[in-house]
């Protein structure tokens, strides 16, 4: 007697498919604590460096040292839990003057110098791209202000902003550049764009370097200027690159501190940021406002960097997990259209 049955060749299957599932969770496993061990020292470093220094940060904000008046009226004199008081002296106080002018100055160099640099670095990448003589000389000369330290470069513009100095002679005019008013402002802008300026330059060179050169001949073909070829070509595939440029520069202009304090000098309101008001608390020995200013600052950075990340970079995300989703589907579909394998027959003696 013949009959049909696929019931043992399906039993074995099912049987067979959580074996090989946990053998892929194990090998996944074994993956995951190897890499664990291998970045181990890594996060060691980091947790010393950065979480315990953060962390001792947040602790001495919530605290006063220095000689101060308990509920009795008793002078006492050491470290005392204040809970948010350095915040709310700071925010609304009688420091909130000063702690506004330094989060307004912060905010408007990161604003102009970031913005000046990336329009600058721009044009001196388009400039480094294309093929000219002696454009290895140019790229080498365009690292020298990056590469010079920012207090020297603060040393050499102090010099040239001097009131007998080279930008005086060149206007014409004397100007005193290194004290109270908007032409404080003006050198420490010059002076940073001068400086970091080349920094963008070179990641958007990177990026320009990997645009296919096919793309600008196919638009030449089909009519597109040099103007259109750089707004529908250039900028949507060095976005990533400059983006990245943008954003390093940005954290970096947050925490300005070396350039105008050497530039423009300590406890100059024109030009004094929220790092250089905390190192002045800090070096009078008011440890927990310039703990309360570092934490406030770390905020801001933080804030500022993840509403960058996630406003410009949301589409290059959404197109990525687009992709992912696209392809998942695509395999889906070419498994479910695949034929199924016809059922095995098996003679059953009767």
């Amino acid at each position: 007697m013949t009959s049909t049955s696929t019931t043992e060749p399906l039993r074995a299957k099912t049987r067979s498919v959580p074996r090989h599932a946990r053998g892929r969770r194990r090998g996944r496993a074994e993956a995951g604590r190897l890499a664990a061990l291998l970045l181990s020292p890594t996060f060691a470093v980091l947790a010393l460096v950065i979480v315990y220094p953060l962390v001792s940060a947040l602790r001495d904000s919530l605290f006063s040292s220095g000689e101060q008046l308990d509920e009795n009226g008793f002078v006492v004199q050491g470290d005392q839990f204040v809970g948010l008081r350095n915040f709310a002296d700071i925010v609304r106080g009688a420091a909130a003057t000063r702690f506004w002018n330094a989060f307004g100055n912060t905010t408007f160099f990161m604003l102009t110098t970031v913005a000046m640099e990336t329009v600058i670095g721009m044009a001196m990448a388009l400039v480094m791209h294309h093929a000219l003589r002696g454009r290895g000389v140019v790229r080498a000369s365009v690292l020298v202000p990056w590469a010079v330290p920012t207090a020297v470069s603060a040393l050499l513009w102090r010099w040239m902003f001097a009131s007998d100095g080279v930008i005086n002679a060149i206007i014409g005019h004397q100007v005193l550049w290194t004290t109270e008013g908007w032409h404080a402002k003006l050198a420490v802008i010059v002076a940073d764009v001068w400086k970091t300026a080349p920094f963008v330059g070179l990641l958007t060179l990177a990026g320009l370097q990997i645009i296919p050169g096919d793309l600008y001949e196919a638009a030449r073909v089909d009519g597109a200027g040099s103007w259109r070829q750089f707004w529908q070509i250039t900028l949507p595939l060095v976005k990533p690159a400059l983006l990245v440029a943008v954003l390093f520069r940005i954290l970096d202009a947050l925490r300005m501190f070396d350039l105008p304090f050497v530039l423009i000098g300590n406890q100059k309101r024109s030009a004094e940021t929220l790092s250089m008001l905390a190192w002045d608390e800090a070096s009078n020995l008011h440890y927990g406002p310039a703990a309360a200013y570092a934490t406030l600052l770390f905020f801001y950075v933080v804030v500022v960097a993840f509403l960058f990340v996630k406003l410009l970079g949301a589409d290059v995300i959404g197109e990525a997990r687009g992709r992912r989703a696209v392809g998942r589907r695509a395999v889906g579909r070419r498994a479910e259209d695949a034929p199924a394998a016809p059922p095995r027959e098996e003679v059953v003696p009767a």
